[in-house]
């Protein structure tokens, strides 16, 4: 018996995933012969805050042994939807809704979701196909060039000591200790960068601050004085394209910092801030509580005094013809990377991607979500992040997860199932050019998590003492390789934490942003991610091919191994291992039996049998003798 409906199959529901607006959809489910059915099943489909629509199933095909219903949906509107089927037999009715992730289950489980994105949606092209390098400015390399105006009151380091992170006598950590990385520092590796095989950096914030994260946002149009210039900025800009590299930005626009042009509580600036006048052209932005020493802060950190960002004058000052987004691109950046992207009211969104884009539809904008984007709520607000007029990508979370849970003794499966979910539920301009990573500036380092002792209930002192031994070491380092792998032939686009390809250790803030160990590289990890670059780039698939996981439970039984395809022309399988041990898979044809022409792209592939190297992959190709 064929299954009741399955969201992944194309002869249940005949495109996979979101659909654009416009678009017809075709749905099939399946029944025994002996329901007794009253009248035709429908599809039930509707929007949060709207009635439910009714589609009957009036198409009938007699399949042996069940009985096929099918109707079709024209998408007329940009939202996500939800849907279920139903029927009558013998007197009840009986529902079909979601069990095992996109299975059909009848009378229990969840509903289906379809995902309606406007019918001109489209992403950059740059970024598809490429790989991403996220530096935290400084810490990734120090050029030794002398800067001017660098403010008196901060604490310059010795390249690689441990970064400050005690509080004071009040439980302040004031974040006031440097070590120097600059724009010229970058751009002295970008010769080192091109041969990694990088195409685009992300910058965590440049402007002017008063704290080395640099998220407390003093001045949005100046670049900090310890980086260099606006003009060193576009000169970084200017060499990097030379290496056809681009560079995107980090936002933070939820907020500004207290210590701020904008804000100005400790008087550094000569203009009067929102903090010292009501008169200021500033105290718009904020809300004062009782004026001046409560305000909304972000998270309730008083020197994180949050923006009102739809008022006219920031937004304006931020999204205008000569605002922040408009000046920085002119500078030669290639977008933004928005951060607290859910903290960024719709409307703000909506303005600001209209600014990007009428900059330049080439420009991207990527969003901090940590959920599911697609049908993420936030402040009692379901969100519109992926609709095709507000965010072209996001940092993807949950891949990240499903990716270290897997590596770490997870199922295969489960890895499937996550990475489809994503699949099914984002937008294809979405998923080619999502933000992939497994170490970035907010959480542990890839290589801890992977081969050392949990953090979660650790102190500061113990993260601040604590580097992996050497079994630990080769542990973290062994499946932070399968997890490359897997981060460079998934769907989307691979982001290397500064460092993670050179050994670097580091767990929780502000250890996992320790300096780059120029001089003490892990030269093979480094190799062996310049390899993944290389394959990346010698595999158009990657760039826009559509996944498929092959079901591990059926046809493989062995969890150290995870198997998928990137569709194309040819056809790309990759095994992916995550053990110790050298893998193999036999009988090959009859587990990719929809394939014809099965030959070995990388790695040992003959008398029908695949051999995976530890922590390591093998590619093979084919062709679909008919498509999922």
């Amino acid at each position: 018996m064929k299954p009741i409906y399955d969201s992944w199959d194309l002869s249940y529901k005949s495109i996979f995933g979101a659909i654009k607006q416009g678009e017809t959809c075709r749905f099939t489910i399946r029944l025994a012969k002996d329901i007794p059915l009253e009248s035709p099943p429908v599809l039930v489909l509707f929007r949060t805050g709207f009635k439910e629509r009714f589609l009957r199933m009036n198409e009938v095909t007699d399949e042996g042994d069940c009985m096929a219903y099918s109707t079709e949906y024209t998408a007329r509107y940009t939202d996500v939807h939800y849907y279920y089927f139903s029927y009558i037999s013998n007197g009840a009715r009986h529902y079909i809704k979601k069990q095992n992730v996109h299975e059909g289950n009848v009378d229990f489980g969840d509903l289906f979701q379809l995902t309606v994105y406007n019918n001109t949606y489209e992403t950059p092209d740059f970024l598809k196909g490429g790989v991403m390098y996220q530096i935290f400015p400084d810490r990734f390399c120090k050029s030794g060039k002398e800067h001017e105006g660098v403010p008196g009151d901060r604490v310059m380091r010795e390249w690689g000591e441990t970064p400050y992170y005690k509080p004071d006598q009040n439980g302040h950590v004031w974040n006031n200790d440097y070590f120097g990385g600059d724009f010229a520092g970058i751009q002295s590796k970008l010769p080192y960068l091109h041969d990694l095989g990088v195409t685009c950096i992300y910058l965590n914030p440049i402007f002017e601050s008063h704290e080395n994260h640099r998220y407390n946002t003093a001045n949005y149009m100046k670049a900090d004085p310890l980086l260099g210039t606006n003009d060193d900025f576009e000169e970084l800009c200017r060499e990097a394209d030379k290496y056809g590299i681009s560079v995107i930005l980090d936002g933070v626009f939820s907020h500004t910092g207290a210590d701020s042009v904008y804000f100005n509580k400790f008087g550094r600036y000569p203009e009067q801030g929102a903090y010292q006048s009501k008169d200021s052209p500033y105290y718009s932005w904020y809300t004062f509580i009782n004026y001046p020493d409560v305000y909304e802060a972000w998270w309730g950190i008083d020197t994180l005094p949050n923006v009102w960002e739809n008022n006219e004058d920031y937004t304006e000052f931020i999204c205008g013809e000569e605002g922040v987004l408009n000046y920085w691109l002119g500078k030669g950046a290639a977008g933004w990377r928005l951060d607290v992207a859910d903290e960024l009211p719709d409307r703000f969104l909506f303005n600001l991607r209209k600014s990007v884009k009428g900059y330049g539809k080439d420009k991207i904008v990527i969003g901090e979500v940590w959920e599911d984007a697609s049908n993420k709520e936030s402040y009692g607000i379901k969100r519109r992040y992926l609709l095709g007029n507000q965010l072209d990508s996001v940092m993807n979370y949950p891949f990240r997860e499903a990716i270290i849970n897997f590596v770490k003794g997870g199922k295969a499966n489960d890895l499937a199932n996550s990475v489809m979910t994503i699949a099914e539920n984002y937008p294809k301009p979405t998923l080619d050019v999502l933000m992939n990573f497994v170490s970035t500036h907010d959480i542990e380092r890839a290589i801890n998590r992977l081969g050392g002792e949990s953090c979660d209930d650790k102190s500061k002192d113990w993260m601040a003492e604590r580097y992996l031994n050497e079994y630990e070491y080769n542990l973290g380092k062994n499946r932070l390789k399968a997890a490359m792998a897997l981060m460079f032939f998934l769907p989307g686009v691979p982001s290397i934490y500064y460092g993670d390809e050179a050994g670097l250790q580091g767990y929780k803030d502000p250890f996992n942003r320790r300096c780059y160990p120029w001089g003490n590289e892990d030269h093979e990890l480094i190799e062996y991610v310049s390899r993944l670059s290389r394959v990346r780039k010698s595999i158009p698939n990657l760039r826009d091919g559509r996944i498929y996981f092959v079901d591990n439970d059926k046809w493989v039984n062995d969890d150290r191994v995870t198997v998928f395809t990137r569709q194309g022309d040819p056809d790309y399988i990759f095994f992916v291992n995550k053990s110790e041990a050298d893998i193999t898979v036999g009988n090959v044809s009859k587990l990719l039996e929809l394939f014809s022409d099965l030959k070995p792209y990388i790695g040992r592939f003959e008398n029908n049998t695949v051999e995976i190297e530890p922590y390591g992959y093998t590619i093979i190709t084919g062709n679909f003798l008919r498509l999922f």
